[in-house]
């Protein structure tokens, strides 16, 4: 059946919530009704309804991502009129996201080097969005200056000729305990976003937690690894029904080893360096009507993201899913008992790289915490902490406490400017440092960490035994 094709004109006559066109990479489709459950938010969807969104939808999502989450029936026909697509065969080999020339990754010494090589290369509007969080980013600071004041106590005279970093999950075993932190809009680093992401962490012997925010296709991502590779996914729950059981028969059908549900965000934070962008690209379009809309974007996604998400319907989703559930965004000691009442397999610990609650207390202390409060959780239920983590010894830190898996998110966000390439590096820098610091701890396996290789002073003075303001749950 031949499409039909649509004049610009004819498309700017469907521009009303109640019906809506869009026109992108060449394909008319029929959004009504998806700005209210559009993952990024109703803002963008209202802003480019009757127009061509090509540019824009490009410059975050795959080109094939439309075409796999509409249905057949919403596609109206093809543009009758020049328009730019970003296909793989459009690309040139230099990465758009950037507006300076990266350093060779041979000039790339640590972590804080890539960052550095971000915050000088990237565009403003990544910049903004990778390197911000909520209000004055005191929780985003204290994730990374805590591992800082936790000091390691060395033991010597250990037969460490090697070190083995393999650690085992879930019945899977890995030639690290480092994966990436689940985060969406990756496109925003580099094209290939989470599809080189993929690759390059299976390469280094880890795998993937794939977002639901992804850019691209869950079903592209996992194509990207090897076949049977292990990998996890991340969820948002949906408040709409309809689109949740979409997402979580997609997910079912691929077999995660583990689906973790993320509950630290029921509302956006004010992520001010996303609003101090928006507002100035508002102001450069001296477009006043659509100033306020755009310096609210940064919140609005919170409106695909169910806010009245409970435990019980975590345990729905067990029963729905019938795979391994871990809770992600665990920020107390008695949540994570919770989590382990109700039968997940696993915690998360994470205060969303601090873009939820603001001085809500850095995720080491919080694993400190519940081995402190909980200890036997840390034997029953597989541990993933992410938040600050910037070194190998960061790493040991978190495994010495009772982590299973460490998670890292801006980092990879960085190493993606260079492509699948960079994340390799990063794996390889970050292992290296592990390494050596397990060995110079008198570490020969991750097996042996424990807390007494640990100067835990700094986290004992702030833990919260819940004595005298005794929590309700």
């Amino acid at each position: 059946m031949t499409d039909r094709k649509i004049s610009l004109e004819e498309l700017s006559q469907h521009q009303e919530a109640e019906d809506a066109w869009m026109a992108i990479n060449s394909v008319v489709w029929n959004v009504t009704g998806f700005a209210g459950i559009h993952p990024g938010g109703p803002d963008i969807i209202l802003e480019y309804i009757g127009r061509d969104g090509s540019d824009q939808y490009n410059s975050v999502h795959s080109s094939g991502l439309a075409a796999r989450n509409f249905e057949t029936s919403q596609r109206i026909g093809v543009l009758d009129a020049p328009t730019k697509s970003n296909t793989d065969a459009d690309r040139d080999n230099r990465n758009p996201k950037l507006d300076r020339e990266l350093p060779g990754l041979d000039e790339i010494i640590n972590l804080h080097d890539l960052e550095d090589a971000a915050e000088k290369s990237l565009n403003e509007r990544s910049w903004a969005y990778l390197s911000g969080a909520t209000d004055g980013s005191i929780t985003k600071n204290r994730n990374c200056s805590i591992f800082e004041e936790v000091y390691l106590r060395p033991r010597v005279a250990r037969p460490v000729g090697s070190a083995d970093t393999r650690v085992k999950i879930l019945g899977d075993e890995y030639d690290v305990p480092i994966f990436n932190a689940p985060a969406s809009l990756m496109m925003l680093a580099h094209p290939d976003a989470e599809i080189a992401l993929a690759k390059g962490l299976a390469a280094s012997g880890s795998t993937i937690v794939i977002p639901t925010l992804a850019s691209y296709s869950t079903d592209e991502i996992v194509e990207a690894l090897p076949k049977g590779h292990p990998f996890f996914f991340q969820l948002y729950t949906s408040p709409d029904k309809s689109v949740l059981d979409k997402i979580i028969d997609t997910v079912v059908r691929l077999q995660p080893r583990a689906i973790f549900v993320t509950v630290d965000l029921p509302d956006f934070g004010k992520r001010e360096a996303n609003e101090r962008y928006e507002r100035k690209v508002a102001k450069q379009k001296k477009d006043s009507s659509k100033t306020k809309q755009k310096s609210n974007q940064a919140r609005s996604a919170g409106v695909a993201i169910d806010s009245d998400l409970s435990w019980s319907k975590i345990q729905w989703l067990r029963e729905r899913t019938n795979l391994p559930i871990f809770v992600k965004g665990i920020q107390c000691a008695e949540d994570a008992l919770q989590a382990w009442k109700i039968g997940c397999q696993g915690i998360y610990i994470s205060n969303h790289g601090g873009r939820a609650a603001d001085t809500a207390q850095p995720t080491l202390l919080t694993l400190a915490e519940i081995r402190l409060r909980y200890p036997e959780l840390l034997e029953q239920m597989d541990v993933f902490i992410d938040g600050g983590v910037r070194r190998g010894t960061d790493v040991l830190k978190a495994i010495c406490l009772g982590a299973k898996g460490v998670c890292l998110g801006r980092p990879f966000f960085y190493a993606l400017m260079y492509g699948q390439d960079g994340v390799q590096y990063a794996m390889q820098i970050l292992k290296d440092e592990l390494v050596t610091a397990m060995k110079l701890c008198g570490v020969a396996r991750l097996s042996e960490a424990h807390p007494g290789l640990l100067n835990t002073r700094a986290l004992l003075n702030q833990v919260d035994y819940g004595t005298e303001f005794r929590s309700k749950l």
